[in-house]
């Protein structure tokens, strides 16, 4: 006959009172526990047991029957809490998401060639009635593993006085200038060429310094990536294509002047924004000729590394960019930088390139505390250095302005002045 139990203190009682007897919970009753329950604590249960002899009447369990009636969590949660945990939940989820995107993607988060959406298609000819009559012409190169890269080169002369004066072509040419820029981010080569022409025809009008019959040479390194260039922007590959613009200025001095030439290449370097971690990176550990001493850099707007722009940028103490520095595959660490710069001239026994910093006075980017770190951490490491600020200028228009775009063209008439004197 159906009888129900309960579990009391350990045995199970008859809930009927016709039945008197009772005996101890077996132990394989004891383990058993429902979806709601814990082990140990049974609910009421239902039992069909069958009456043995007389004398011995002890029920035997044959069927089980929990009754969901009394079947009931123990731990639940209020239904007001539902939508916050959700909520919470989701918050949790999206952060760990975000993070894994950051760290997976950091490439294509940091370099943005395809900003604007026309800077894989800019052709330098659709800029050229903005360059004052300078002439650009596209060259092309290959890195190391054999990215196909562009190039806008454009040569202006030296001479004294301004740039109608004509170069005294009995004169040997003493030296030959190049420059090779590193570009920022988000943009393409063709539309900062207006920009870069005004700085080069003032260096070509300067009276300040006597440099006849000199000419020089300006690249414009587009990365792998951007513009025209191939492959995809990472760290690495952007030094072996900045190794890749050196060994092709020396290639081009070579096939201009003869490999046995007296006259010797003035190699400056300039980088603008995430271009100036470019320009340390191949002044510090850059595998370039040794025919090619790097022997100025040009410092515009720059910053002390991408894990010092991620607490800048994301100062939120809730946002996961600034904790994840650990994984960061791309440094651009013109901080550290700095110091392998003056270890490699110790080691030499040469002197060390002279920095010029392009401070923008309104940057709304990089703090200007960044732009004094850099400033004085050359001073500690005896590096020879100068910096000049442009003033009501911003991030971008550093040499957008006349004031930038002055201190710009001082800055590489002051450093193939003093590269002259230094060579001779």
């Amino acid at each position: 006959m159906p009888v129900t139990y309960a579990v009391l203190s350990g045995r199970y009682r008859p809930l009927s009172r016709h039945i008197k007897w009772h005996q101890p919970v077996p132990k394989s009753l004891l383990h058993m526990s429902c979806r709601c329950c814990s082990p140990l604590r049974l609910p009421q249960f239902r039992v069909d047991v069958q009456h043995g002899p007389p004398r011995r009447f002890r029920p035997r369990i044959t069927h089980i029957m929990l009754m969901e009636s009394t079947c009931r969590r123990r731990l639940h949660t209020q239904t007001i809490l539902v939508a916050p945990l959700m909520f919470t939940g989701l918050l949790i989820g999206l952060w760990i998401w975000k993070c894994i995107m950051m760290v997976v993607f950091q490439n294509k988060i940091i370099y943005m060639p395809g900003l604007p959406p026309t800077a894989r298609s800019e052709r330098i000819a659709d800029w050229l009635s903005r360059c004052g009559g300078l002439q650009w012409r596209e060259e092309r190169t290959k890195a190391a593993d054999g990215t196909d890269l562009a190039m806008a080169v454009a040569t202006v002369p030296l001479p004294k006085g301004n740039r109608q004066v004509a170069a005294d072509v009995g004169k040997s040419v003493v030296a030959h200038v190049y420059v090779l820029y590193f570009q920022g981010n988000a943009s393409s080569i063709p539309p900062r060429l207006p920009d870069l022409s005004w700085v080069l025809r003032a260096v070509s009008d300067s009276k300040q310094y006597a440099l006849a019959p000199m000419e020089l040479t300006f690249v414009c390194l587009s990365y792998r990536g951007y513009w025209t260039s191939r492959g995809r922007a990472s760290e690495p590959g952007i030094r072996l294509d900045a190794e890749a613009g050196a060994n092709w200025i020396l290639q081009h001095h070579e096939r201009t002047f003869g490999k046995d030439s007296t006259t010797k290449p003035i190699f400056l370097i300039w980088g603008q924004s995430i271009g100036s971690g470019v320009a340390t990176n191949l002044a510090a550990t850059g595998r370039i000729p040794e025919k090619l001493p790097i022997q100025g850099v040009i410092l515009e707007t720059p910053f002390l590394s991408i894990r010092s722009m991620l607490g800048t940028l994301y100062p939120q103490k809730w946002l996961p960019y600034k904790y994840l520095w650990p994984f960061l595959r791309n440094h651009l660490d013109s901080y550290a930088n700095l110091k392998l710069m003056a270890q490699k001239a110790e080691e030499k026994s040469c002197d060390a390139p002279f920095i010029y910093i392009l401070q923008a006075e309104r940057d709304e980017l990089v703090p200007r505390e960044q732009t004094e770190k850099l400033h004085q951490r050359c001073i500690e490491l005896g590096l020879p250095v100068e910096k000049g600020v442009a003033s009501v200028a911003f991030h971008q228009e550093a040499i957008a302005r006349g004031p930038g775009k002055k201190l710009a063209s001082e800055a590489i008439l002051k450093l193939t002045k003093r590269a002259l004197d230094t060579s001779r």
